[in-house]
């Protein structure tokens, strides 16, 4: 079946809103040394959708995802997940931010060594119900109110305004006349949503910052040697520590353990058996390029 009217004008304001967000995202990628995947192709995934798979083995399809390491033929390691979404009434708003957090959280626990960026745009009507409910789950929240969108699509002569009494011959008006803009103009509309909101602009990229870019205050080595002993109750395990010979004692390593301590109290922790896997470990929160890390090693 065919979209509505009203339904493809929603999605093209949908798009807007990432034609607004992607060249504020490139730019950081640019700055920082990340990459930045975005729907359209990528030798280094199928299709056009930017996917990825939780520790469930459930795909979840997102706007946005920030690389570190990455490349158009190799994934990197995600340090930012974010997604974008337009809603006009308050009645699915909610629903979104319960579909962003469905989509996020799980990735974002897939991949806690390294503390991803939870990230969500928002333009239209939401709750401040549905805000909170994503800022209480960690995420950095940039909305744009429905005015703002108006006032920007009304400078390429659009009325974006519309409510539930709107004709559906309206809406094709509103979007065959988006359809003939040129792209220039199409940009120009994203640009002057960005400026209107140049304040959630700066605090959410600000916030961004902050996590893909923290700075480590301590890396914290722990090798471990010896056997494991196993005792069938308390008082025996008691007794072992008891007598155990603390001095000269020479065994085989059984593991590292390792912790990036951030200076914003991030802390980020992992345990290996090979030596190898725990310096891959701490590649991934290097700010050096390769040949540099290599070179150190």
């Amino acid at each position: 079946m065919a979209d509505s009217p009203a339904h493809k004008f929603g999605q093209m304001i949908g798009d807007v809103l990432e034609i607004t967000v992607e060249p504020i995202l490139s730019d950081f990628a640019t700055k920082y040394g990340l990459y930045l995947d975005k729907k359209g192709p990528r030798p280094a995934r199928k299709g056009n959708k930017v996917s990825w798979t939780d520790l469930n083995g459930n795909k979840h399809d997102l706007d946005f995802v920030l690389e570190r390491g990455g490349t158009a033929a190799k994934r990197g390691t995600p340090v930012a997940f974010i997604e974008t979404a337009w809603r006009r009434y308050t009645k699915h708003s909610r629903n979104k931010a319960q579909e962003i957090q469905g989509a996020i959280v799980p990735l974002c626990e897939t991949h806690h060594r390294y503390h991803p960026f939870k990230g969500a745009v928002l333009a239209g009507v939401f709750t401040t119900g549905a805000l909170n409910q994503l800022k209480s789950l960690g995420f950095s929240v940039a909305y744009f109110p429905y005015e703002t969108v108006i006032q920007a699509f009304a400078t390429v002569g659009i009325d974006a305004s519309s409510d539930e009494t709107t004709p559906d011959d309206d809406f094709a008006k509103k979007f065959r006349r988006w359809d003939a803009l040129k792209p220039s103009d199409k940009a120009k509309v994203g640009r002057e949503l960005a400026r209107i909101n140049a304040g959630e602009v700066q605090a959410f990229i600000e916030a961004l910052r902050n996590v893909t870019m923290r700075t480590i205050k301590t890396v914290r080595i722990l090798p471990l040697h010896g056997h494991a002993v196993e005792w069938p109750n308390v008082e025996d395990a008691i007794t072992f520590i008891q007598a155990y010979n603390e001095e000269g004692v020479s065994l085989p390593i059984v593991r590292y353990e390792v912790q990036v301590i951030y200076i914003n109290g991030d802390k980020i922790s992992g345990e290996f058996a090979a030596k190898d896997a725990a310096i891959e470990f701490l590649k991934s929160y290097s700010t050096l390029p390769v040949e540099a890390q290599n070179a150190a090693i």
